[in-house]
């Protein structure tokens, strides 16, 4: 789907050029060459970001079938970022086109051509997403069917294909991904996403076993069996292993992967649970991460360890004071079973531990507290280790997905201390994000270890540059460039 190629722009053969105008109006790379230079001002466009123009090739200038100019903003200010939102702006126009080239990385040189020429495809790949599968009715079928993205003869070409493959894989698993979250629970409860791993696991292959929840009680996995016991869709844990680097310790990746979360006994209002299909959004970026790196195939070893549940009310279902033991013997007291993500994310979090790996990451639309403080485009980052930390918010900011570091305050402790468990799950009013990262900090011990609270960035409630309403895929992107950085 995705292609480098350095032909002129006016010679390209496609359905659509998508070419970059910078405020002013000042024209991009290959507007010029087109003949273009003259129509953004002929229709009083200035070059915002936003402004588009569609001119079709009725003239005989340029061998594409039509032109879209597209407003990129301050020529000072177009950054390989910029450029990636501006064409997943465009693409639901281009999208309709089919086969389409854009010339947005010929504004860059050196380290940034690389960057942008990533960009370039993630953008239109991305922004071209839609989720059709339950709609009956004007429906368009339409679709991308080929991206080129256009560069210089002087640049490593081979290094530009790498870089358009990195752009396709990324932008399959960010798409299975959106899928995942994007499907009513009813469609996909603990067993399907199951199967669903199982699936991709195959086809990667990746070393793929699946925990039922008869092995999960055997083994002693009381949090995801507590939060999953009101449900009559029983829990699974998915376990993955991609190899790449020989005996070397592993990374290791869980995700909070609550199917549908009605907040159990402590139950959510009727507006708290329309989007909470989304509160598998941790375990569906870490799936689709896996099935990333194994396309990708770096050279290190990494496992992942994503308990999957439903959160119901019934007469089945765990209680507020009731105590459960997890995985490695902790005990916890359940005061609210709406905060059940961190329960079965400690399982899961111990049991990787045992595993001795090099470090840890998780990933859950965990608390609302998050978004108070972040807002609903902000990842928030908790650790113990400053240097991982540090590694995840640089590979954030090189894919345009923003994060934010937030305090693991140990003072705050002592609001989770319980009078007849070893901790408590939930703290006072105020800083529950903290607290929240508190409790899972108690199940890793000295291994390296970063949160990601996903709950405002991975679920969009309005169309956003790179997709419509829906589930976003982040931090998908984020987790696949932090392990490549790893890797080189």
């Amino acid at each position: 789907m995705f292609a480098f190629a350095t032909e002129s722009p006016k010679q390209v053969r496609v359905d659509l050029l998508v070419l970059p105008v910078f405020e002013g109006p000042e024209p991009g790379p290959g507007v010029a060459e087109v003949g273009l230079a003259d129509a953004f001002g002929s229709a009083r466009l200035r070059g915002a970001r936003g402004d588009s123009l569609l001119v079709p090739a009725s003239d005989g200038r340029f061998a594409a079938g039509a032109a879209l100019l597209v407003g990129a903003g301050p020529r000072a200010s177009f950054t390989p970022e910029v450029a990636r939102r501006v064409l997943g702006r465009a693409a639901p126009v281009a999208r309709r086109f089919g086969r389409v080239a854009t010339t947005a990385a010929l504004a860059f040189r050196g380290r940034q051509a690389l960057e942008a020429v990533q960009a370039a495809a993630e953008g239109l790949g991305l922004g071209a997403y839609r989720f059709d599968r339950f709609r009956t009715k004007g429906v368009d079928d339409r679709r991308l069917r080929r991206v080129v993205v256009l560069g210089s003869e002087r640049w490593d070409a081979a290094a530009m294909r790498a870089a358009v493959r990195r752009a396709e894989v990324v932008v399959e698993a960010v798409t299975w991904a959106r899928d995942l979250v994007n499907t009513p629970a009813g469609d996909l409860p603990p067993a399907e996403i199951a199967r669903a791993a199982q699936a991709m696991a195959r086809r990667a292959g990746l070393t793929c076993r699946v925990w039922s929840d008869a092995h999960l009680r055997q083994r002693g996995f009381g949090g995801i069996i507590g939060v999953g016991k009101g449900s009559a869709n029983p829990p699974r844990m998915i376990e993955l292993a991609y190899r790449g680097a020989g005996r070397d310790r592993p990374i290791a990746l869980t995700g909070k992967g609550v199917a549908f979360d009605s907040g159990g006994l402590s139950l959510k209002d009727a507006t708290g649970m329309e989007t909470m299909k989304d509160d598998m959004g941790g375990a569906a970026s870490v799936l689709a991460t896996m099935q990333a790196i194994a396309a990708l195939r770096p050279r290190l070893n990494v496992i992942a360890a994503i308990p999957c549940v439903e959160n119901m009310p019934s007469g089945s279902a765990q209680k507020p004071g009731d105590v459960i033991r997890h995985y490695g013997g902790t005990t916890s007291e359940v005061l609210n079973t709406d905060a059940e993500g961190r329960l079965i994310l400690a399982d899961a979090l111990a049991y990787l531990v045992e595993r001795s790996p090099e470090l840890v990451v998780d990933v859950a639309t965990l608390t609302g507290a998050c978004m108070v403080a972040l807002g609903t485009d902000i990842v928030g980052v908790f650790g113990n280790d400053d240097a991982l930390v540090g590694r995840l918010l640089a590979a954030g900011r090189a894919v345009g997905e923003p994060i934010w570091q937030l305090p693991l305050h140990r003072e705050y402790r002592s609001m989770l201390d319980s009078s007849v468990a070893d901790i408590k799950n939930i703290g006072k009013r105020y800083g529950g994000a903290i607290t929240a990262a508190l409790f899972l900090a108690e199940f890793v011990g000295d291994v390296p270890w970063a949160h990601l609270d996903v709950a405002g960035p991975a679920f969009a409630e309005q169309d956003t540059d790179l997709g419509p309403r829906g589930a976003t895929g982040v931090p998908v992107r984020t987790l696949v460039r932090f392990l490549l950085d790893r890797s080189a």
